[in-house]
């Protein structure tokens, strides 16, 4: 990996130092994972919470103007095991980043990194109270998984991964609502794949394609922040079924 050339590149502003501390940090944190025993269960909470996601949210994730980026969410954004191309592909670059684009999209790349790294430290954090109380990842139930949830202690970590989402979320729609980035991404992809960022540069066009593909982004991220956060509090005052809404919400 690629942990000395972040180290090494020098940043001039407050979104280019944040993005690499996030990065050192997550880069640290994906080592820290990859030698962890629990790995494997931490892989089986992250499919666990993916299922349930698409449980929840059945009714937008079947909307055929939502179902493209919900699906990039899922499979790309919240599929940590699968992505160890695309984030040493970012660590590479990284030099090349805070020298060519926009400070602006530095701050929306570092708010997507640090929900990447907040998701997978819930996982792991998970995956280990799991372990302690005896209860294989491999079989959870809902029950088991929201005992866990409440014994994990993270609220405030969880608070900041809605912010994440809704504000990152936000920021990306507005960014590929400008043509000139998909005939760019397009442009681009054989110099990438010359290069060896094939994973990097299929990551960003899947998600400029599944965003420009969505009817209201903006109404699906509120939408979908708002039911998480009514599930978070269902699942911490004990609601007997914590991811069950009602129809109109």
């Amino acid at each position: 990996m690629y942990r000395e050339r972040l180290v090494a590149t020098e940043v001039s502003t407050d979104n280019g130092r944040l993005l690499r501390h996030l990065l050192l940090e997550y880069h640290d944190f994906r080592r820290h994972k990859a030698a962890h025993p629990l790995l494997p269960d931490t892989i089986e909470v992250a499919d666990w919470q993916a299922q349930r996601l698409k449980t929840t949210h059945l009714d937008l994730y079947q909307h055929s103007g939502y179902h493209t980026g919900l699906e990039f969410l899922l499979s790309d954004l919240y599929a940590p095991s699968a992505m160890t191309g695309r984030d040493d592909n970012i660590d590479r670059v990284f030099p090349k980043m805070v020298k060519w684009l926009p400070d602006h999209l530095l701050g929306t790349l570092a708010g997507l990194v640090e929900l990447n790294l907040i998701t997978q430290q819930l996982d792991l954090e998970l995956a280990e109270q799991l372990h302690e109380a005896e209860i294989p990842a491999s079989n959870l139930t809902a029950a088991q998984y929201c005992e866990a949830f409440r014994q994990s202690q993270q609220l405030l970590l969880r608070e900041r991964q809605l912010a994440l989402i809704e504000d990152v979320g936000l920021q990306l729609d507005r960014y590929v609502r400008n043509r000139t980035l998909g005939w760019l991404l397009s442009m681009s992809r054989a110099p990438a794949e010359m290069a060896g960022l094939a994973d990097l540069h299929g990551f960003m066009h899947r998600g400029y394609t599944a965003f420009r593909a969505m009817d209201n982004v903006e109404s699906l991220i509120e939408r979908l922040v708002s039911r998480e956060q009514r599930v978070m509090n269902n699942i911490l005052a004990g609601h007997p079924e914590p991811f069950r809404l009602p129809a109109d919400f």
